[in-house]
């Protein structure tokens, strides 16, 4: 089985470089524009089914990229972000300084304050991943660049490689399952046409 993962293209939230978990933003002209490059990408790919994501900027994406019965999973929304959601990383360390220190401390299991921990995110993901039918050849599933990131940590067996993957908007990640066997195929491939404007 091949999951072909794809982050949702960028909203202004990523522009401005904000924490965006539950925060439902559209896709930017931007980013529908990269979406559409990638589409031709993935041109004569046959997909077995289309999972996403329920948030507005995954379905944006989804709908541009495949045409047929689109299953949303609540399991494939990015991590809950809580107190910090909207927030730029300088914003939250000069308003939360204590929360911030634990965060960093450990980023695992420590759960943000009406949010959710890494732990959790990746406790979800999994129970996706184990969910599905391994004989489902191509399956693509739009979603978050954490949702990704956990698939990645998947594959090693280990939530601690986390921050060691770059996933960039509109980009294909390329994950396959064998039997009990995970392994990456492709690791953020982004369109051809892709000119990062």
């Amino acid at each position: 089985m091949d999951l072909y993962l794809v982050r949702h293209g960028e909203t202004e939230d990523n522009e401005l470089r904000v924490y965006s978990g539950r925060l439902d933003k559209d896709l930017s002209l931007k980013g529908t524009r990269n979406v559409k490059a990638l589409k031709r990408d993935l041109k004569g790919i046959k997909f077995e089914g289309c999972f996403s994501s329920p948030s507005k900027r995954c379905l944006q994406t989804a709908n541009i990229l495949f045409k047929g019965d689109i299953k949303i999973d609540e399991r494939l929304r990015e991590m809950d972000f809580g107190i910090f959601e909207g927030l730029s990383y300088n914003t939250i360390l000069e308003r939360f300084q204590r929360e911030v220190m634990e965060w960093n401390r450990d980023f695992i299991n420590y759960k943000i304050p009406m949010g959710e921990s890494l732990k959790e995110l990746y406790n979800r993901v999994e129970d996706f991943i184990n969910s599905l039918d391994k004989n489902d050849g191509k399956l693509l599933i739009v979603t978050h660049g954490g949702v990704i990131r956990c698939f990645l940590c998947y594959v090693f067996g280990d939530i601690n490689f986390f921050y060691k993957f770059q996933v960039e908007p509109a980009s294909l990640t390329i994950v396959s399952i064998d039997k009990d066997f995970a392994f990456i195929k492709g690791l953020n491939i982004r369109p051809i046409n892709f000119r990062g404007n």
